[in-house]
């Protein structure tokens, strides 16, 4: 499907048959008339909250459709503002939790931090690889600087509850950051999720002051699109679902 550009503008009124004008079942919204919401993504959620049930499931559908990674050198400035960055923030907080532990926190590294990170991405490059040529060592460094805004997901594997174990943690931190994405999404910006070797490095550890049960799970870079590659295929929900059944075992589909 095409990307479809944010923010939505909300929903036009009901046909008489009940359903709106633009939607079909399971896709996005094709068409909307009326201003759209502003950047803060309080008009998204204002027209969410007086649509009606078929209004805000096409909206949800829509966004979560929608959304799309960005590599970091593809997204560029004006990023977040303070205001959006709180609501992309606060949508972490709606996640998945099971005991409340918040097993998951996240860093924020600023323009003024992102030499201190480029030192450690040219530092774990060496570390893995003494042979890296000067040209490598600079990529390596580069990539700290993409992207306006850009954050590390640490997970806990020790907080809290001990009986709830690493896998759950890293469903709710996995949540989380899908809700922080939608949020970038929803205010009309780009994201990505980006991880590697350096994650592991002795010297990020140390730069992020991760306690000995914690692990950095990703980068999280949020910025203004400067040029995307067209959105992918995604598989239809028949390829990865199945059903138990209770005389045949487990059969294709649902």
């Amino acid at each position: 499907m095409s990307v479809i550009p944010w923010p939505l503008k909300p929903m036009p009124p009901h046909t008489p048959s009940g359903r709106a004008h633009g939607s079909a079942r399971g896709g996005a919204v094709a068409s909307a008339s009326a201003a759209p919401a502003d950047r803060s993504g309080r008009g998204c959620a204002a027209s969410a909250a007086a649509a009606g049930p078929d209004d805000t499931a096409a909206m949800a559908a829509a966004l979560i459709q929608s959304r799309q990674t960005i590599l970091p050198k593809r997204l560029g400035a004006p990023g977040p503002n303070v205001v959006e960055l709180a609501a992309i923030l606060e949508a972490a907080a709606h996640a998945p939790d099971h005991g409340q532990l918040q097993p998951w926190r996240f860093v924020l590294v600023p323009d003024t931090a992102r030499t201190l990170l480029a030192d450690v991405f040219a530092l774990a490059l060496q570390e893995r690889d003494a042979e890296a040529t000067p040209e490598q060592i600079e990529q390596a460094r580069e990539k700290a600087y993409r992207s306006p805004v850009l954050l590390l997901a640490v997970v806990d594997a020790a907080r809290g509850d001990a009986d709830i174990d690493l896998a759950e943690r890293l469903v709710s931190a996995g949540c989380a950051i899908q809700n922080m994405l939608l949020m970038a999404t929803a205010q009309g910006f780009g994201s990505a999720l980006t991880s590697g070797k350096a994650l592991k490095a002795a010297s990020l550890r140390a730069l992020f002051r991760l306690g000995c049960d914690e692990q950095a799970l990703c980068f999280v870079s949020i910025g203004t699109v400067v040029s995307r590659k067209a959105a992918r295929v995604r598989p239809a929900a028949s390829s990865y679902v199945s059903t138990l059944d209770e005389h045949r075992g487990i059969l294709p589909g649902f």
